[in-house]
């Protein structure tokens, strides 16, 4: 069932200046053209603590298990703050970009220390 805003309809797509990157070309332009879908889908379309909940249980599952299937859940979260990251890093301040830097550093250190890495 897709989400209802308070009147009843489905919840409307954010105002904003722009969702893709103006000038952008190559690389850039095809990950953002590619992620306007999932993008659209994932905050019009399901309900809005399913993407924290789910991030969040996969991360407690991260740290509460000590082996592979520890790093395999750590996985999703890595991609998704990673792919979050890419989309917004044209936008973000220094402190931002170091925010986001250190964020996926620690996710990486932390599946690969699940996957017995150190």
């Amino acid at each position: 069932m897709a989400p209802q805003n308070k009147r009843g309809g489905k919840r409307p797509i954010p105002q904003g200046e722009q969702f893709f990157t103006p000038g952008a070309t190559g690389l850039r332009a095809a990950v953002e053209r590619r992620s306007a879908v999932p993008m659209t889908f994932l905050f019009t379309q399901v309900p809005r603590w399913v993407a924290p909940v789910l991030l969040v249980v996969l991360l407690l599952v991260g740290f509460a298990v000590a082996n592979p299937l520890g790093g395999v859940a750590v996985l999703p979260v890595l991609a998704f703050i990673g792919w979050l990251a890419y989309l917004s890093w044209p936008s973000l301040g220094v402190s931002g970009k170091l925010l986001r830097v250190a964020m996926l550093t620690f996710l990486v250190l932390l599946a690969a220390t699940r996957f017995g890495a150190f």
